[in-house]
């Protein structure tokens, strides 16, 4: 059983290699929210602290180890960094539960493939190759080459701090960028913790930098840095909103990935088991507090009743507890802010007309009154007009949509702001190959859901976020493309154009 430290952790920011506390020695308390105690106290970095540590990312960038190094040797630091978090897995995880208050099962889990993203980026770190195009004009030999775009902001949000922070980091530095990662307020001490790793594996001082603070100062003097050239954030759709007009102040190249409205679509010829599982999968995992949260179930009208019938069994049979424990199934809500929403949420839905079948209160008792806990909630005679089906709430509630045929379930699918992901369960092959080309997402499961690859681009259309993570596609976005041309020939013409002087005729 895990025991959880009783003493009150002080931690320190990570810049240019050093650990320093913040220029104005002031704090902020870091609060589990399971038992609802202080667990660590976090530096609030001020605007000081964020010029240095841009400033060292800027030096390391332009002079040093880290701008001289070869992409194969910038590859063995990234395989090296995975094999150590590969190594420390079980002690991340239970940092990210302390501090956001998932599942340690899940958080395990996720340490454990997080490593991937380090070999995969580290193996492409020296694959990235220009191209010479064919002649076009006599003597001129053209060739575009792929260089780092500078110094990287890379700002991640508290439900999924390390996993969402990695993917930026991993194609950042494979691409020979170096970078400052600011976490959430409400989740910074696994990003600490990392931060030793980038020491123990040998990264440069001023590659890799760590500022902590209340979002509003610190988020923002990171943002608005001169010398700040990207600016990669995860997070709310207002929060994204104000990076994208900040940023294009200076023309900052930006990518965001931000929130989601899901649907998650249930035909009549379905496996009903699995999804049923899917289902609850995709909403009620990580209490609903995911960006992907399949929070629309769209179910076909002839299977309607006996879906609902069974998933609501199955939803409610959910253990809500302590989220170190290995038969948790759901665990508390990660800030007191959050819970108040997802609470408003559950009244925004009942007087929109919604009927809760599920659910739709606070869950206290033994075990659960030190934490915030909403019990899994579903909503049936939910219209895809209501608030509660067109806003994200990121909380465990579960809006039910009817539906008669594929073109309707299209048509309600993506009548949305957002365009983040969407599932599909169906037996018919044709549907499965050709429906999610009809689906306005950037990620389309079938008969599975939540499942993400450090090989597959992740972002969404619409309000859901500009540019790709993962794959292949992730490292282009942390590289800039120029255009070299070399004259190899002799006698370069004059710029000006000769003329004759006129002659008056007598």
């Amino acid at each position: 059983m895990y025991e959880r430290a009783k003493t009150v952790e002080k931690l320190s920011l990570y810049v240019d290699g050093q650990w320093r506390p913040a220029s104005n020695q002031s704090y902020f308390d870091s609060v589990d929210p399971y038992t609802g105690q202080v667990w660590s106290q976090v530096p609030s970095a001020t605007a000081e602290d964020v010029d240095v540590a841009v400033r060292a990312a800027h030096r390391a960038f332009t002079s040093g180890p880290w701008a001289e190094m070869t992409p194969t040797h910038r590859g063995r630091l990234l395989y090296r960094l995975g094999d150590l978090i590969a190594a420390n897995a079980e002690k991340l995880g239970e940092l990210e539960v302390r501090d956001n208050g998932k599942l340690l099962a899940e958080m395990l889990g996720q340490m454990r493939y997080l490593p991937e993203w380090f070999y995969y980026y580290g193996g492409l770190a020296d694959k990235i190759e220009g191209s010479v195009t064919p002649a076009e004009r006599p003597g001129v030999t053209h060739f575009i080459r792929y260089e780092p775009i500078g110094v990287v902001a890379a700002i991640s949000p508290w439900n999924s701090p390390l996993v969402l922070t990695v993917w930026k980091l991993a194609p950042a530095l494979a691409a020979g960028n170096t970078v400052v990662v600011k976490p959430s307020e409400y989740s910074s001490a696994s990003m600490l913790y990392l931060a030793k790793l980038f020491d123990e594996a040998g990264f440069p001082p001023g590659v890799i930098n760590v500022i902590t603070g209340i979002g509003r100062e610190t988020g923002d003097a990171l943002v608005n840095h001169p010398l700040i050239d990207r600016i990669a954030f995860t997070g709310g759709e207002a929060g994204g909103r104000a990076v994208y007009q900040a940023a294009a102040k200076s023309f900052k190249r930006v990518s965001l990935e931000l929130g989601g409205k899901s649907p998650n679509i249930v035909f009549e010829d379905a496996h009903l088991e699995d999804a049923v599982k899917g289902a609850v999968a995709g909403i009620f995992a990580a209490a609903g507090q995911t960006c992907m949260a399949g929070s629309r179930l769209l179910v076909q009208d002839t299977i309607y009743d006996a879906f609902v019938e069974r998933l609501v069994a199955f939803a409610g049979s959910a253990k809500l507890g302590d989220p170190m424990q290995a038969d948790t199934d759901i665990g508390p809500i990660a800030t007191p802010p959050q819970f108040q929403k997802i609470m408003d949420y559950i009244e925004v839905a009942k007087a929109g007309g919604a009927t809760c079948v599920l659910g739709g209160e606070r869950a206290t008792g033994p075990g659960l009154d030190t934490g915030l806990f909403v019990k899994p909630t579903i909503f049936t005679n939910v219209t895809n007009d209501m608030r509660i089906a067109q806003e994200e709430v990121f909380g465990p509630i579960l809006s039910i949509i009817k539906f008669r045929t594929e073109d309707e379930a299209v048509q309600i699918a993506n009548d949305t702001a957002y365009g983040l992901a969407a599932g599909i369960w169906t037996q018919d092959l044709d549907r499965a190959i050709n429906l999610p080309a009809r689906l306005r997402a950037g990620t389309v499961w079938v008969n599975a859901y939540r499942v993400v690859s450090y090989l597959a681009p992740f972002g969404g259309f619409k309000n859901s976020g500009i540019g790709r993570e993962n794959g292949k596609e992730a490292i282009r976005e942390y590289l800039e493309a120029k255009s070299v041309f070399i004259n190899t020939k002799r006698g370069v013409p004059s710029p000006f154009v000769m003329r004759l002087p006129s002659v008056e005729q007598g």
